[in-house]
């Protein structure tokens, strides 16, 4: 079983997306067709690379964006755009790797990427219908016995208390109207955004700080030196510091810029809905503090209102199938319909007006890739779906290690990681089995 070819597989997930019929004006940036130079290329036009671009420039460099597609393009432009602390893996994970106050740290890094987040946002006057506010969910008592554990222990280790409050089932019904969860969590520093409209005012800001950006000019070659030299179809460019901010997509659009790297990640396709705009009061009535949701299976369901015109209500999105083979599963759009009608039985006769999704890049123990593959050229990879807010932290520590401050960055790279078993042929087939049996621990508690 060979792996697909993602490019291909994306483009058709991207033709029916509510983010992109939604978004904001752009720049039309222009395709690389010169020799330039700069002090720094980043590779990857999505939060990693352009928050990478932004505090690089802030710190006096000459910085250019090369990306293969168009701004916003792989998972940046097409997630379900939630504001979440910590890591895609537990802490505990972070504490076996690294102890505990280095976990400590990673953690609070965390909650300073949300802060990141918004501080941006105000900065660059980026309308992305950013609402504070995340609730996590469990799907039953076992479970809620599971999350209550976890939440305890952070409130005891990290002082969670300070931004979270505990739910208990009798009060559930206050935050979401739904049958299907039985006690959560309520997080006042989460929260989302429309993280296409998001990811398009980054880019528009870092243009205005003087980033050169160039669309449609993926990387085909790298020549490592004193300097590096990127080669483009049309063009190329030479700097001094490169940055690999295209996570999943290296390997798929130039396999020989970091070979080592594309087998310590793998693609997982993971896939939302948006709903024909709703009632206001009906989804005041759903999610009353309207928080970002999402459940505590290995399997997950992830769910937001979007924004609202002044003439129309919100649209539920609704994200919940992932694809582990990277094949898009069939009926789509019918079985993420029948889903979030298990979730909200009142919305089992609205009509789904969008279907997209698009692929993450996921590391075997679900914790980020940072690092080097030489002095001079680092890399930011592995943010397992768990990307929007820690993808801008990810930029700025890149950014704090280029200028000789490599503590924080080094803590992170510090975590081990390693290869996907099975080789190119097998490891897609063997992660499938193993989320087989994930899916099937969801179902049995």
């Amino acid at each position: 079983m060979l792996e697909p070819n993602i490019k291909s597989t994306d483009l058709k997930l991207t033709q029916n997306s509510y983010y992109a019929a939604s978004a904001n004006e752009q720049p039309e940036y222009p395709t690389l067709t010169t020799d330039i130079e700069a002090d720094i290329c980043v590779v990857g036009g999505g939060f990693a690379g352009l928050s990478s671009a932004i505090e690089l420039t802030d710190r006096g460099y000459k910085v250019v964006v090369l990306e293969a597609n168009h701004i916003g393009f792989g998972a940046s432009g097409r997630n379900g755009g939630q504001l979440i602390a910590g890591l895609a893996c537990e802490q505990d994970v972070i504490e076996s790797a690294l102890g505990f106050q280095a976990a400590k740290q990673v953690w609070e890094m965390s909650l300073e990427a949300l802060d990141l987040v918004r501080e941006r946002i105000k900065r660059f006057n980026i309308d992305c219908d950013l609402t504070d506010g995340f609730l996590g969910v469990s799907v039953s008592e076992a479970k809620g016995k599971k999350l209550h554990a976890w939440f305890e222990g952070m409130v005891k280790n990290y002082q969670y208390d300070a931004d979270a409050k505990w739910i208990e089932p009798a009060y559930l019904k206050d935050w979401i109207a739904s049958p299907r969860y039985f006690n959560g969590y309520f997080d006042k520093r989460g929260g989302h955004i429309h993280p296409l409209n998001y990811c398009l005012g980054l880019a528009k800001g870092a243009a205005g700080l003087g980033v050169k950006i160039f669309q449609h000019s993926a990387v085909t070659a790298m020549q490592q030196g004193e300097n590096t030299v990127l080669t483009t179809s049309k063009g190329k460019v030479t700097a001094q510091f490169v940055v690999l901010a295209g996570n999943m997509y290296l390997p798929e659009i130039a396999p020989q810029l970091a070979p080592s790297l594309a087998k310590r990640i793998m693609p997982v396709g993971t896939y939302i809905i948006a709903t024909e705009p709703i009632p206001a009061k009906l989804a005041k009535q759903l999610i009353p503090k309207n928080t970002a949701v999402c459940d505590t299976n290995f399997v997950l369901d992830y769910f937001r209102f979007s924004g609202q015109k002044p003439d129309e209500g919100p649209r539920m999105i609704y994200g919940g199938r992932v694809s582990y083979s990277a094949m898009t599963p069939h009926h789509l759009t019918q079985s993420m319909q029948a889903r979030m009608a298990e979730t909200f039985p009142q919305l089992k006769n609205t009509k789904v007006e969008y279907t997209w999704g698009g692929f993450v890049d996921i590391t075997m123990n679900r914790a980020p890739d940072f690092g080097s593959i030489a002095p001079n050229i680092f890399y930011l990879q592995g943010f397992s779906g768990h990307g929007v807010a820690l993808t801008g932290l990810a930029g700025k520590l890149v950014a704090e290690t280029i200028c000789g401050q490599a503590e924080r960055l080094d803590v992170f790279a510090k975590i081990k990681h390693h290869d996907f078993p099975g080789g190119k042929l097998l490891r897609t087939p063997a992660l499938v089995l193993g989320m087989l049996w994930y899916q099937l621990r969801d179902k049995l508690g």
